[in-house]
């Protein structure tokens, strides 16, 4: 069975964890990336709203 990308447990709308699930990682990690990204690059906080409006639920 093929892997889905979906929302996971919510702290704000569940993108980190979601991601975190598909790629087996722990979600810690995942929002720790998106932290840097917001910084670092300034694109998390679009790339960010946008996973969270197109992403399923589970």
């Amino acid at each position: 069975m093929a892997k889905k990308l979906t929302k996971g447990e919510t702290k704000i709308f569940g993108v980190c964890s979601g991601i975190a699930n598909y790629l087996d990682t722990d979600p810690t990690i995942m929002r720790i990336l998106f932290i840097v990204a917001v910084f670092g690059f300034g694109m998390g906080i679009l790339a960010y709203i946008v996973m969270a409006v197109v992403m399923p639920d589970k």
